[in-house]
């Protein structure tokens, strides 16, 4: 009779455990959305950029990366001139922050990548500060080269991968 009992039990938690499986769905939904929505209006209205969004500051600043040499993380006057930019926007919209994403290309230890592209990052915000920018308002990360924008192992994907870029968080 326990034995019964225990095949019962172990029925009925099988039958428990299949009712909460989760399903796939049918249909998969729509990826997000990377434009804003037609509205049908076709004057051109609404179409720009919420102020003080990323989209915003993209359309705005000269860039939103500035690039280094090999192990280097000085700032040039190029990005002097991209950082202006940047902090310009910035002062703008005193209520967004900003991270700065340091990048290193391939070559090189994870490790050693991870700490130049930190000192790159650093470098960026200690421009910023220097034009005006509260620290307190620009974080960095490290990405090392575990973030490549270019896929590739020539002069020219490493280039653009040893970068600084500026997110603005809201």
């Amino acid at each position: 009779m326990a034995r019964l009992g225990s095949k019962i039990i172990l029925a009925a938690s099988l039958i428990a455990l299949g009712a909460c499986a989760k399903k796939a769905p049918e249909q998969l939904p729509p990826p997000p959305a990377t434009e804003q929505p037609d509205t049908g209006d076709q004057s051109g209205v609404g179409t720009a950029p919420v102020p003080g969004s990323q989209a915003d500051f993209l359309a705005k600043v000269s860039s939103d990366k500035i690039f280094f040499g090999l192990d280097q993380y000085d700032i040039d006057a190029e990005d002097q001139a991209t950082l202006s930019s940047q902090a310009q926007w910035l002062q703008q919209f005193p209520n967004v922050r900003a991270t700065i994403e340091g990048h290193a290309d391939e070559r090189g230890t994870r490790e050693y990548n991870l700490a130049l592209g930190e000192r790159r990052a650093n470098a960026a915000k200690n421009y910023l500060v220097s034009l005006g920018i509260p620290a307190s308002r620009i974080s960095v990360i490290s990405y090392g080269k575990e973030r490549p924008e270019a896929l590739g192992s020539d002069e020219a994907s490493w280039a653009r991968n040893r970068r600084a870029v500026t997110v603005t968080v809201q």
